[in-house]
C-alpha cells in the first residue's frame, strides 16, 4: 500500500449536475449568462455506497469540482500505476490522503485477488476518520466492485444482493472470477466492526 501525506495527493457517458453559484448578481439585459451556473460533473461510474464512502471510476479534471464537493478526506486507489500529476495536485490542495492499493488487472479467469490487499484497503474504509473517501480503480467496475462486495459481506448482505450490486457496475464486463472471489473471502477476521457498518441494510437485502 502506497499512502500520501494528509497534505498530498479518467471514460463512458457522464451526468451533469447544475448548480447555482452562491453569488446572486445578474447579468444586464443582454449580457452574457456565461459563468452563471456551475456544472459539477461526476465521474464515471459514481455512486454513494453508504455514509461517507463512494465509488468511481477514475476522476479526471473535468470531475475536480464535483470531489470538491463531497469534502473528501481520502481517496483510496486500486491500480498499481502512479498516480497522475494533476490528480495528485488537486489532493494536495485539497488536503486529501490518498491511499493506494495496487492490484494488477488481469482478465484471466483463474487470476488471484490478493485477499490481503482487499483486507488492508478495507481497514481505511472502516475507519471513520478517513471519511469522507472515494473508492476508484480504472473504470469502477472489477476492483472497486471486489472491494464493495467485501465490504457488503461485512454489513451482511447475502450474496444475491451483493451480485447484484456488482453486475450493476460490471454490466457485460461481469467476471465469474470477481464474483467467486467475494462469495469466499473470509469475514472472521474482522471483529468489533462499528455499528455503522455491522448490519447497514442487511434486513432489507436477506
Amino acid at each position: 500500500m502506497r499512502v500520501g501525506s494528509r497534505s498530498d495527493l479518467a471514460g463512458g457517458e457522464r451526468s451533469l449536475i447544475e448548480v447555482s453559484p452562491a453569488n446572486n448578481n445578474r447579468p444586464a439585459m443582454g449580457e452574457e449568462r456565461e459563468g452563471e451556473e456551475e456544472l459539477l460533473v461526476p465521474p464515471l461510474n459514481f455512486a454513494m455506497v453508504d455514509n461517507g464512502i463512494f465509488r468511481s471510476g477514475f476522476p479526471d479534471s473535468a470531475n475536480f469540482s464535483f470531489l470538491q464537493s463531497l469534502g473528501l478526506r481520502s481517496i483510496l486507489y486500486l491500480c498499481p500505476e502512479p498516480y497522475p500529476a494533476a490528480n495528485y495536485e488537486f489532493l494536495k490542495d485539497n488536503g486529501i490522503r490518498l491511499f493506494q492499493f495496487g492490484i494488477e488487472m488481469c482478465k484471466e479467469p483463474f487470476a488471484n485477488i490478493p485477499e490481503e490487499t482487499i483486507r488492508e484497503a478495507l481497514k481505511v474504509i472502516l475507519d471513520v476518520k478517513n471519511h469522507p473517501v472515494l473508492i476508484h480503480c480504472k473504470r469502477g467496475k472489477h476492483r472497486t466492485g471486489c472491494l464493495v462486495g467485501c465490504l457488503r459481506k461485512l454489513q451482511r448482505w447475502c450474496l444475491s444482493s451483493i451480485f447484484d450490486e456488482y453486475q450493476r457496475y460490471a454490466a457485460a464486463k461481469a467476471r465469474v472470477s470477481d464474483q467467486r472471489f467475494m462469495e469466499l473471502f473470509d469475514i472472521s477476521s474482522f471483529k468489533n466492526l462499528p455499528l455503522s457498518f455491522s448490519s447497514t441494510r442487511s434486513s432489507a437485502n436477506r
